[in-house]
């Protein structure tokens, strides 16, 4: 795959296989050669400082994507042709650079921020169409002059092919990660499941999901794995009174008072209702034994919960937790604002003691093991770049507690049973060495008809990174729901969880059973779905024109997901008004059999190339289907 010219500054362009990347290259900028097609590139300061933004050089004419944290929870993408569309945030950048003719064939250069000590490098654009890199450490008393490593820069013909060969470059040279055909994978990739947090939000409570999964299981559709979600700890919030109007924000200022379930899930008194379980242990054991679940986990924080722990009480003191104020980086603050994170600012973070952290997670996850719970979902993840001054900076801390996480996981539970939650910075992403599965997207939300499209579209993107580290994990859906079959059809091609968040009741079985077999299980696809290579630089959200086609294998054949997803919503601060009269109901496209990469896994080596399509909406077969041109107006629509 790789060719023999490998990146280096001359005549002062960045110069990859003689194509001139970037021009007007800064004399400050340092390039250290790796491999045959790759390097690091890195920069110099004359100053020392925490943070540093550095120009790399001129970007013009080429298409781009990027994949940038639009929240400083979430990335998604953006498309483009120069500097200036490249967003601050920026964690990879996939070029493709072409010779002058536009039948050559394109090569591809992948350009990667890293983690350098105790520094954290993205790229951002500027309206001069400059490439820029930001090394920051989130510390004051944590400087630096210089970042030798801050990039990797490789090139490829394959832009699959380039991302896997490099996140190893990256995992050898960091040794801080792990890749994700390394890791055990949880037992619930591989069954249907439930999730409590949009049936109840935080009103979740045992009869609710006892009537949940009873529907689920007599509608043919039995969920094997159940997450409780946020709702059951013992947690206190003083900026909340009871019996008060609810204050919009005030459910982050909560922290946790021990690491016990709170009344809803522990009989308080003698004498009280037989309906009420004794406690957390005997509640998940009967859902168990009535709905023969197989994995129940439950939420938590990663520092607790939203507002960490309250100090100077009985249930916490051992982990010596004190109140920090987040502080952002500028990055995080030039893009999405987040209600969360402005809530956090505002109340506080009851923050334990990170000399205290394998402690904290070990007494938490024996305790939950004590329940008959089988594994977590830990939330909240990217806190800790905000919280790093006087704590050694962000990627120190993250590298403590990540370690600390990962450790009790290993300890307390036998299935890698961990889901991450709110962690796509690369201080974490980088410190995944054991967790196999991560949420790849901003929440569904299944109020917003904006966002449908945005969702699926992002983690398609995303699993390009994601997916060589973790299982990306597409978050929950309702199966009763506008655009339900658009979710669904978006999980059966993803390679990835299925779980639904149905409020007990409220279910479309005809979508769920051509996800679910009978006994609770699915059928999952073989690799992260992807974009097809064809759709990696368009912009299937708002150019009114591209699908989006989402490849992947299974152990037989190969599968590809069609999806119409313009004109139901904008990306954040690309918003534009609907022509009148304009509809986009309809589009077509181009499908091939080059859609799907790595057909040669499942066709073996006698294949001779011939290859039929089964459509699932229409229910035929075709043989005589290779580069046709198909309307697609009966595809998956996100409006």
């Amino acid at each position: 795959m790789f060719l023999s010219t490998r990146p280096a500054v001359k005549d002062g362009a960045l110069s990859v296989d003689g194509k001139d990347v970037l021009t007007g290259v800064p004399d400050n900028i340092v390039v250290t050669p790796l491999t045959g097609s790759s390097a690091f590139v890195g920069a110099t300061s004359t100053i020392m400082g925490s943070r540093h933004v550095f120009k790399l050089g001129l970007i013009q004419d080429v298409r781009l994507l990027c994949l940038y944290r639009f929240k400083i929870w979430w990335m998604m993408p953006r498309v483009g042709d120069s500097g200036r569309d490249i967003p601050v945030e920026t964690q990879m950048l996939l070029l493709e650079v072409k010779e002058h003719e536009p039948l050559d064939e394109p090569i591809y250069v992948l350009l990667l921020p890293l983690l350098d000590g105790d520094f954290r490098s993205s790229l951002q654009g500027n309206s001069a169409d400059e490439l820029e890199l930001c090394i920051e450490s989130g510390d004051p008393a944590t400087v630096t002059k210089a970042s030798q490593k801050a990039v990797l820069v490789n090139y490829g013909d394959n832009p699959f092919d380039l991302m896997k060969e490099s996140m190893k470059l990256v995992e050898k040279q960091m040794g801080t990660f792990s890749l994700r055909e390394t890791k055990q994978m949880p037992g619930i990739l591989d069954c249907f499941g439930w999730c409590t947090w949009d049936a109840f939000y935080h009103d979740v409570n045992p009869e609710g999901i006892t009537d949940g999964l009873k529907s689920l299981s007599e509608g043919g559709t039995p969920a094997k794995f159940l997450i409780i979600d946020d709702g059951w700890q013992d947690t206190s919030n003083e900026f909340q009174k009871e019996g008060e109007p609810f204050v919009e924000g005030s459910q982050f200022g909560g922290r946790l008072l021990s690491i016990k379930e709170n009344h809803k899930f522990r009989r308080q008194e003698i004498g009280a209702p037989s309906s009420e379980p004794t406690d957390l242990k005997e509640f998940v054991s009967h859902i168990k034994a009535t709905f023969g679940l197989k994995y129940v986990y439950v939420w938590h924080a990663l520092l607790g919960y939203w507002g960490g722990l309250v100090p100077g009480v009985s249930g916490t003191e051992k982990y010596s937790p004190v109140m920090r104020y987040p502080v952002q980086s500028p990055g995080n603050l030039a893009n999405t604002r987040d209600i969360a994170m402005d809530c956090m600012e505002k109340y506080g973070i009851g923050t334990l003691d990170p000399a205290a952290a394998s402690q904290f997670y070990d007494d938490l996850h024996s305790y939950l093991v004590s329940q008959n719970v089988d594994g977590v979902k830990v939330d909240v993840q990217n806190i800790l770049e905000t919280i790093g001054t006087d704590l050694g900076g962000r990627v120190s801390l993250t590298k403590q507690f990540q370690e600390a996480l990962e450790k009790s996981i290993a300890a307390n539970f036998q299935d890698n049973s961990i889901i991450c939650c709110m962690g796509q910075s690369t201080d974490s992403i980088y410190h995944c060495k054991q967790s196999a599965i991560t949420r790849a997207s901003d929440d569904y939300y299944p109020n917003n008809p904006t966002t449908q499209t945005l969702h699926i579209v992002s983690v398609a993107y995303n699993s390009m990174f994601l997916g060589e580290v973790v299982v990306p994990d597409w978050d929950m859906f309702y199966s009763l729901h506008d655009a339900a079959e658009y979710h669904a059809a978006a999980r059966a091609v993803g390679g990835c969880g299925v779980y639904v968040s149905d409020k007990p009741g409220h279910h479309d079985f005809e979508i769920l059973k051509r996800l679910v077999l009978s006994d609770g299980s699915v059928l999952r696809a073989k690799y992260p779905g992807r974009p097809s290579r064809d759709c990696l630089f368009n912009d299937p959200v708002m150019d009114r024109m591209s699908l989006l086609k989402i490849w992947n294998l299974n152990n037989c054949t190969g599968v590809l997901g069609l999806f119409n997803c313009q004109g139901a919503g904008s990306w954040p601060g690309m918003e534009i008004a609907v022509k009148e009269n304009e509809d986009i109901s309809e589009i077509s496209g181009k499908v091939s059999l080059t859609d799907i990469e790595y057909f040669e896994e499942v066709a073996g080596d006698s294949w001779n190339g011939d290859a039929a399509v089964y459509s699932f909406k229409a229910g035929t077969v075709c043989s005589d289907w290779i580069n046709k041109h198909v309307q697609f107006g009966w595809c998956c629509r996100g409006s």
